[in-house]
């Protein structure tokens, strides 16, 4: 699966922070959307390399908790500088 789109938090449309990402669209399932990050946190716990980034290097989804204890997802660290989770489209 790969992710393909993200919607930032409310008031956070240009934020590059990975834990201000609201929801990310999921393509390549069976029921193809946009998704909030706690459910697929939820999901690549449980399915590890499941969900790529649809940016090269592809990078796996990766599960993380913020200093708040806030379910999110980032990209798996590569030679970029930032998350390739936030260079998808916005919308």
């Amino acid at each position: 699966m790969k992710a393909t789109k993200i919607k930032m938090k409310p008031g956070c449309a240009n934020s590059t922070k990975t834990t201000e990402i609201d929801q990310i669209y999921i393509e390549g399932c069976t029921n193809p959307g946009y998704y909030y990050k706690s459910a697929i946190y939820d999901y690549v716990k449980q399915y590890p390399n499941s969900i790529q980034v649809n940016i090269y290097p592809y990078p796996d989804l990766v599960p993380a908790i913020s200093s708040n204890g806030e379910k999110y997802v980032r990209s798996q660290p590569n030679d970029t500088p930032s998350d390739n989770l936030l260079k998808l489209p916005r919308s």
